[in-house]
C-alpha cells in the first residue's frame, strides 16, 4: 500500500492567472449574487412560465438528464471490481455410461453439487479504485453537462420570447407609420388637386406608402417562426403553443452584477464539468500506470457434492477449495504503455479545455458587461432620436396642412421618424439580449459550494 501511493496522475499546474476583478466591472463585490430564478427579473409572468416549462419539457434537457443515468450506471460497473465476486452454483446431472463397449457396472450415475464460488482482486496498486474514481468523475461531469443545457435552453426561450415581442413592436410601429404615410398621401393628393403638388411629389409618397406595407408581412413572418421556435423549445408542437406576447417596453430590466472573477470557477456549469472531466483523466491515468504492476487474485471454492441427496448436506459431502494467483505483464506489444501514453493525452488534452474553460468564462463577463453597458447608453440615445424625430415630423405635417412647408422636407422627416423608431426597438432588444448574455456568462444560478471531497483539481 505505500508503494501504491507513489502512483500518482502526475498533472501538470493549472497555471491560471485569476484577476481580481473585472476591468468592465472593478467596484464588483463577493456578496453580489443573481438570484437562482434570475428570469423573474424580466417581470414577465408568460416568459417564466414558458421558461419553467422548458426546464423539464425540452428534449435537450431530457436527453442530458439520460445521461445522468447514463454515467451513474457506468460507475457502478466500474466499481463492481472493488467487491468480492460470490456466485452460488447447484446442479444435479444424470449421465449413463455406453454398455457397447462391453463395459459393467452401474449405467446411470447421478451427482448433485451446491457450491459458493469467490474471487477477489486485491486492489494492491489502487488500478480498480482509480478506475472507480474516473467514472464517479463522469458522472459528476454528466450532471455540470446538464446544468449547461439547461441554461442554454431557459436562454434560448427567452431569446425567442424577446424576438417575439420585438417583431410585435416593430408590426405595430409599421402599422402606425404606415397610417401616418397614408394620411400624408392623402394631404399631398388634396394639394394636387388644388395644383399646388405635382404627380411626382404624388409618386413619391405612394412610394413610402407602399414600402412600409411591404415591410407588415416580413415582420409578421419573423413573429410566426419566432412563435413556432418557442414551441419547439418548450417541447410542444407550434400548433399547440399560444404566445400573448405584448412589448419589450413592458418586460422589467434586472440590474446584474458581476461578482468576482474568482467565483465564477464556481459558479458556471461548464468549468464545473471541465474540472470533473479533467479528475477523470487524472483517475485514469493512475490506472493505466497502475496496469503495470502485479495483479493479485485471490479465489475460492466452498460447496458439498454428493451422489445421493440424502447425504448432500452431511459432513462427508463437504468440499473446498482457495487459491491465490499473481500476473505480471512482461511482454505485450507496448499495449500497456500505449494506454498510458493515451490517459496522458487526454489529461493534457482536458487539462487546456478546462483553461480554456475559465479564460473564455472571464471574456464572457468582460464582453456581456461592456455589451450591457452600451447598450444602455445606446438606448437613452436612440430615445433622444426618436422624440426629436417625432417632434419635426409632427411639425412638417401641421405645417403640410397649412400649405406653408416643401414635399421633400416632409418625405425626410417621415423616414427619419420611421427609421429611428424602428432602430429604438431594435436597440431595446439588444439591451436585453446583453442582460441575458450576461446571466448566462455568470452561469445562470449561483450554485451552492460543492461538497468536500466531490472534486479537487482546483488547486
Amino acid at each position: 500500500m505505500l508503494l501504491s501511493g507513489c502512483i500518482t496522475a502526475d498533472r501538470p499546474e493549472l497555471d491560471i492567472d485569476i484577476p481580481p476583478a473585472y476591468r468592465a466591472a472593478p467596484g464588483a463585490r463577493d456578496d453580489a449574487r443573481p438570484a437562482l430564478d434570475w428570469w423573474r427579473g424580466f417581470r414577465s409572468g408568460e416568459l417564466t412560465s414558458l421558461i419553467e416549462e422548458a426546464q423539464t419539457a425540452n428534449f435537450d434537457v431530457a436527453a442530458a438528464v439520460a445521461r445522468i443515468l447514463e454515467a451513474d450506471a457506468q460507475s457502478k460497473i466500474a466499481g463492481a471490481p472493488l467487491i468480492p465476486t460470490i456466485d452460488l452454483r447447484a446442479n444435479a446431472v444424470r449421465s449413463r455410461a455406453s454398455q457397447a463397449n462391453g463395459s459393467t457396472g452401474r449405467s446411470e450415475r447421478v451427482n448433485y453439487t451446491v457450491a459458493l464460488d469467490a474471487s477477489y482482486e486485491i486492489d494492491f496498486w489502487g488500478k480498480n479504485r482509480a478506475i472507480s474514481r474516473a467514472a464517479q468523475e463522469s458522472a459528476i461531469f454528466s450532471r455540470f453537462d446538464r446544468d449547461t443545457v439547461k441554461l442554454g435552453a431557459v436562454v434560448s426561450v427567452a431569446t425567442a420570447y424577446f424576438l417575439v415581442l420585438s417583431s410585435q413592436d416593430r408590426l405595430r410601429i409599421a402599422r402606425s407609420n404606415l397610417a401616418a404615410a397614408s394620411r400624408v398621401l392623402t394631404l399631398i393628393r388634396q394639394r394636387q388637386e388644388a395644383g399646388t403638388a405635382s404627380q411626382l411629389e404624388v409618386a413619391q409618397q405612394e412610394t413610402l406608402v407602399a414600402t412600409q406595407r411591404a415591410a407588415i408581412p416580413t415582420l409578421d413572418q419573423a413573429m410566426r417562426q419566432n412563435m413556432a421556435t418557442l414551441a419547439v423549445l418548450i417541447g410542444r408542437a407550434p400548433v399547440n403553443l399560444k404566445v400573448r406576447g405584448g412589448s419589450l417596453y413592458r418586460l422589467g430590466i434586472p440590474r446584474v452584477t458581476a461578482g468576482l472573477p474568482s467565483e465564477l470557477m464556481l459558479q458556471r456549469p461548464d468549468i464545473r464539468a471541465a474540472e470533473a472531466q479533467l479528475a477523470s483523466a487524472d483517475a485514469s491515468v493512475e490506472a493505466a500506470r497502475a496496469a503495470f504492476y502485479p495483479s493479485i487474485t485471490l479465489t475460492g471454492q466452498y460447496g458439498v457434492t454428493s451422489m445421493a441427496l440424502k447425504n448432500l448436506f452431511t459432513p462427508q459431502a463437504i468440499f473446498y477449495n482457495i487459491a491465490a494467483n499473481l500476473a505480471q505483464p512482461i511482454v505485450d506489444g507496448f499495449r500497456l504503455e500505449g494506454q498510458l501514453e493515451l490517459a496522458k493525452g487526454r489529461q493534457i488534452e482536458f487539462l487546456n479545455v478546462y483553461r480554456k474553460a475559465i479564460v473564455s468564462a472571464f471574456g464572457d463577463v468582460e464582453i456581456a458587461l461592456i455589451a450591457v453597458a452600451d447598450a444602455t447608453e445606446r438606448e437613452r440615445l436612440q430615445q433622444q432620436v426618436v422624440t426629436s424625430s417625432q417632434r419635426a415630423f409632427d411639425i412638417a405635417e401641421t405645417r403640410l396642412r397649412e400649405g406653408t412647408v416643401d414635399l421633400v422636407t416632409v418625405l425626410i422627416t417621415q423616414q427619419a421618424l420611421f427609421t429611428a423608431q424602428d432602430n429604438r426597438v431594435e436597440v431595446r432588444l439588444a439591451r436585453l439580449q446583453a442582460v441575458l448574455s450576461l446571466f448566462q456568462a455568470l452561469g445562470g444560478s449561483w450554485f451552492p459550494p460543492p461538497a468536500e471531497g466531490i472534486s479537487s483539481t482546483v488547486q
